[in-house]
């Protein structure tokens, strides 16, 4: 079978290669899986890098999403189709632990499946985690991303106001189209003014997923006992954290990861989130897009079309 994998840390673009090797053979309590299609999210690229949380054990394949259609199992039937996270899903065949598949619904595509859970679970868990409800304030960074537009419709049907940054003018329609109450746009315009023109008293939730000097822009427009949640870094910078701010409006900084997330949740608590998260995918509340899709040999010329600037949708590997 065909995987690809890679033996030292460093850009993808130049680590990552595609080789043959054995197709593997699955130990008691796991499912042999023929992957069918493959998201690409930043998590996949920063773990080539080797700068995300989880460490490489070189060699090692890419990927941690993923939707195929299981081979053999003691627990599901040859031919079910399931979705699942995993380390090193840009491959053929995997061996993936039964209880950690989860069933694809009738009517679901492979495309969405392969990315139903990462972007639309991160966004549903942590607005369980903040509480918010109808007439809450949230800003986010990263608005048009994958992550950012689940957000943005999920809180919507919450009643909850989210006001979303981007780094381009002809992203904002789309957003609003989505639910947004308003879009900033960074190069051009001031994130403090703008949320502060919106709701004088500042936002009661902030999620980052950049870092760097825009969340520390962010973290400026929460309202006395706001809280921040950071999640991601794309940036690749820390957030330089004002003392005085964090001190005086009683605010809080909290790291939020899905894995975390996901392994306090009790299995009503699972299903609960799988079950209202996949509710709004089949009925299209909740829509993600779909960029173009590659074959797996192809992943080169599918890690330049995720760089592109001015994507609007998903990369993925089928």
């Amino acid at each position: 079978m065909k995987q690809v994998v890679f033996y030292e840390t460093g850009l993808p673009e130049n680590v990552l290669q595609l080789e043959e090797v054995e197709m593997p053979t699955p130990a008691k309590g796991e499912a042999l899986i023929r992957v069918t299609a493959r998201n690409i999210n930043p998590s996949d690229v920063m773990f080539v890098q080797g700068l995300y949380g989880i460490t490489p054990k070189l060699p090692s394949s890419a990927g941690f999403e993923a939707a195929g259609v299981i081979e053999k199992s003691e627990k599901f039937l040859t031919g079910t189709r399931v979705l699942f996270t995993s380390i090193g899903t840009w491959k053929e065949y995997t061996c993936i632990p039964d209880a950690g598949l989860i069933p694809i619904p009738d009517g679901m595509s492979d495309e969405v499946a392969c990315q139903a859970f990462v972007n639309p679970i991160t966004a549903y868990g942590m607005l369980e985690t903040s509480g918010l409800g109808k007439g809450g304030a949230l800003l986010i960074t990263a608005g048009a991303s994958a992550w950012g537009k689940v957000v943005i419709q999920l809180a919507a049907m919450r009643g909850i106001h989210v006001i979303a940054t981007v780094r381009r003018q002809d992203q904002k329609q789309t957003l609003l189209d989505l639910g947004a109450t308003a879009v900033i746009d960074v190069a051009t315009e001031s994130v403090t003014k703008k949320v502060k023109e919106l709701f004088p008293e500042g936002v009661d939730y902030v999620f980052d997923a950049v870092g760097g000097d825009q969340g520390a822009k962010a973290l400026t427009c929460l309202k006395s006992g706001g809280k921040m949640l950071v999640f991601g870094l794309l940036s690749l910078e820390p957030i330089p954290l004002n003392s005085g701010i964090l001190i005086f409006k009683n605010l809080s900084v909290e790291g939020w990861w899905l894995s975390s997330w996901w392994e306090q949740l009790s299995n009503e608590g699972i299903q609960k989130a799988i079950k209202e998260v996949f509710t709004h995918l089949m009925k299209q509340d909740v829509k993600v897009d779909i960029q173009a899709t590659y074959p797996l040999s192809d992943f080169k010329e599918a890690l330049i079309a995720y760089q592109k600037q001015g994507r609007t949708g998903k990369i993925l590997l089928v």
